[in-house]
């Protein structure tokens, strides 16, 4: 996503960091909620003394930022630190795990190339895919196929065991796409759904900047929710958020969560992630599941996944200290705990071979950490 007018959203103001401070505390895993509510409340300047970089001292346990604001959060291992895998891309995003390979690969979008983390060793192999064609957004089907939206070419494709690339879609109605951004699977008809906000065509930054882009913030169509069939057919199934963004369905399959970056251009937008009602191949009864609002400031949730019990594991940034990273959502919609990071997190998935290990690509880097759940979808 763009970052053009999002400064107003990083400030670098704050009171102390009474979190760190509870979470010391928090021998079990479990805080009481109005303390850790307080000490998330204050977020401070000085949150990220923690020196993730090599010969770094030791995480002491529990990891303090991994903060638990309800008693619900029970996802907090005692025993396990946030990790930093990588570091050296200029934005990354878009992390997929791949459960026959047992490897995760995302996007680095200004550098057109895809990398791979291997589980067996913990290698990082750079420019696994180059060009990418600037992709943003990757998952992978029900038959082990990666798919992968693009940003310079503005389309969805999909990589075959033969080597071979398929256009999935390229066109609806005559038009072309603004600049797919991200995708899921459904498992029982195979159907991709995705995104098209547009950010890849506003910049030569993140792909190829298009001339409607020098007017307005939509650069070829209104931004919408598509839906493909096995057939190859695309429908639009939404277009309430102003610039649809990361998505996901819910454990059970039933709704669909889409986070809303639409704030970064039109004023009217609001930061929230949005839910819907899947009936078929349509979507139905749009509402707002969450405001992206914590303490006062507001920041962006981009890329989100559901864990088995029906929590919505949001992205989480432009804000700062105390707020980028992970931000937890029951399905009632309370923030129920957090995952800081020291810098903004674009995209989140759940890996490893229990799915019990959430990835977050964060701009320059990707962490992982282990959680006491598992992911409700393979990726």
């Amino acid at each position: 996503m763009e970052r053009v007018q999002l400064h107003r959203f990083i400030d670098t103001a704050g009171k102390p960091d009474l979190a760190r401070r509870h979470a010391a505390l928090d021998r079990r895993g479990f805080l009481a909620a109005a303390t850790a509510l307080a000490g998330v409340t204050a977020m401070g300047a000085d949150a990220f003394a923690r020196n993730f970089g090599p010969g770094a001292e030791p995480t002491r346990y529990p990891d303090p930022d991994i903060v638990v604001l309800d008693k619900r959060f029970k996802y907090k291992l005692g025993n396990t630190p946030i990790q930093r895998l990588h570091t050296g891309t200029l934005w990354a995003e878009g992390p997929a795990w791949s459960g026959v390979g047992r490897y995760l690969l995302w996007s680095d979008i200004p550098n057109d190339e895809q990398l791979r983390y291997l589980e067996e060793d913990d290698h990082v192999a750079r420019r696994f895919r180059f060009p990418s064609g600037n992709s943003n957004g990757n998952t992978f089907d029900y038959e082990g196929r990666q798919i992968s939206c693009q940003h310079g070419t503005r389309k969805v494709v999909r990589y075959e065991p033969s080597g071979k690339v398929t256009v999935l879609a390229e066109t609806f109605e005559g038009q072309e796409f603004n600049a797919p951004n991200d995708a899921v699977v459904h498992p029982n008809d195979g159907a991709i759904w995705f995104t098209d906000p547009g950010y890849g065509s506003l910049m030569e930054y993140e792909g190829n900047r298009l001339p409607g882009a020098a007017s307005s913030p939509r650069p070829i169509r209104k931004e919408a929710i598509y839906r493909i069939d096995r057939s190859g057919t695309i429908t639009r199934v939404a277009d309430e958020p102003f610039k649809p963004n990361g998505l996901c369905f819910s454990h059970d399959y039933r709704r669909l969560y889409v986070a809303d970056t639409g704030v970064s251009h039109y004023p009217e937008a609001k930061s929230q992630i949005w839910v819907y009602d899947v009936e078929g191949d349509k979507l139905k009864n749009p509402k707002t599941f969450v405001s992206m609002e914590l303490a006062g400031k507001s920041g962006f949730a981009d890329g989100i996944r559901a864990d088995e019990d029906g929590n919505i594991w949001s992205s989480a940034g432009w804000v700062g200290d105390g707020y980028d990273g992970v931000h937890v959502f029951a399905p009632d919609g309370m923030r129920i705990g957090q995952i800081r990071l020291p810098e903004i997190c674009s995209n989140v998935c759940f890996g490893g071979s229990k799915r019990n290990r959430l990835f977050m690509t964060a701009s320059q880097s990707l962490y992982a950490v282990y959680v006491e759940t598992r992911g409700a979808h393979i990726t």
